[in-house]
């Protein structure tokens, strides 16, 4: 008869029983500044700057901040951070 018991060596060992080791965090993926030049701000359809402290792609026009998560801009009204004019 064999041990059942959950964290036994028999078990561990055996791939698709619950235990495997969590993946390792992703590092955050680099904006390519290339794509910049052919991404416009989705509501005026200009220039957007590009704020690498903060990850975003910012129109300052309408006072939005598209984020950059894992290198991919995410260009929606809904997600964006509203900013002070300058």
């Amino acid at each position: 008869m064999t041990d059942d018991t959950p964290g036994t060596p028999d078990q561990d060992a055996r791939p698709g029983h619950g235990h495997e080791a969590a993946p390792a965090a992703r590092p955050a993926r680099a904006f390519d500044r290339h794509m910049l030049e052919s991404l416009v701000c989705p509501v005026t359809h200009g220039r957007l700057d590009y704020d690498a402290a903060r990850q975003e792609l910012v129109s300052r026009t309408v006072g939005l901040a598209f984020p950059i998560r894992e290198g991919i801009p995410i260009m929606l009204v809904g997600e964006a951070r509203q900013i002070k004019a300058d």
